[in-house]
């Protein structure tokens, strides 16, 4: 492990000082940074685009928040890059550290024996009159939903070519483990263990009271359909990336061979997790 990749969450100041710091400890300890533009144009020094250090870093250290992780998971899942995630954004629900154990975090990543989880990706692929169009790879969900002056639409949902219903909403959600404690929690879905095998469907405002959440096998394939005429409907990756649907357009979600690799440096127990960041039983 040699070439460490440097991402920061765009508009913030709190990254570039960090990495002001960072880079010549990096080189002190013998390691080549290799630092994202963006950041690196504002320090005056040699700058990467963020592609072409997911092909080149052996680990990445990305300073921000959960969105920040999203956007590089699904950059380095092909290559299995391991990704540290520095905490400089808000609720950080799957950032390992904050910025002030940010050195003990990397010095411990940087060793052989550092511990990691394999989080479940979701691959996704969209087809148009028997065409595959887009392809994309996910760590939290694939959300079908409407626009924003559209009426509920209709979207019908199939498991393994078995019809499963037609749900009346304003969406539907497919989500991982992971992504059950985002989007998918915000629509009154359940959580997932990071280690169940499972697929999450939510349907967004469902117009009824009968259409509840259910969780999957992760062998599955889902296949999501828009069938409302002349609606405005999005399909949207992670919340970030997404294209415009027309009807009858045929969104299939399985089970990614692709991994996301997250270093937990420190010893991190899930339900302090919810306990802490999303207040779970508070009262």
């Amino acid at each position: 492990m040699r070439k460490i990749g440097i991402i920061a969450k765009d508009g913030i100041s709190g990254p570039v000082e960090v990495i002001e710091g960072l880079v010549p400890w990096l080189i002190e300890k013998g390691f080549e940074p290799l630092v994202e533009s963006g950041p690196a144009k504002a320090l005056k020094m040699p700058g990467h685009p963020r592609a072409d250090i997911a092909q080149a870093a052996d680990l990445i250290v990305t300073l921000g928040g959960d969105g920040t992780i999203l956007s590089v998971a699904r950059l380095v899942c092909a290559k299995g890059v391991p990704i540290l995630g520095i905490n400089m954004g808000g609720l950080g629900f799957i950032t390992e550290a904050g910025g002030d154990r940010l050195y003990e975090a990397i010095g411990k990543a940087l060793s052989e024996d550092c511990p990691y989880e394999e989080r479940m990706m979701l691959g996704t692929s969209v087809h148009r009159y028997g065409e595959v169009i887009a392809e994309y790879t996910v760590l939290n969900d694939v959300v079908v939903n409407k626009g924003s002056t559209s009426r509920i639409i209709d979207i019908e949902a199939y498991v393994n070519k078995a019809h499963l219903t037609t749900f009346r909403a304003d969406g539907l959600i497919a989500s991982t483990p992971t992504g059950s404690t985002a989007y998918c929690l915000s629509a009154g879905g359940p959580v997932l263990h990071p280690a169940v095998p499972g697929i999450v469907l939510t349907p967004i405002c469902s117009h009824s009271l009968t259409m509840r959440p259910i969780v999957l096998p992760q062998e599955v394939e889902i296949e999501i359909i828009p069938v409302t005429r002349n609606a405005e409907v999005f399909l949207t990756m992670d919340g970030q990336v997404g294209i415009t649907l027309r009807e009858q357009d045929v969104v299939k979600v399985m089970k990614s061979p692709y991994k996301t690799k997250l270093l937990m440096p420190f010893e991190r127990n899930y339900f302090q997790v919810l306990r802490e960041k999303l207040r779970w039983g508070s009262r």
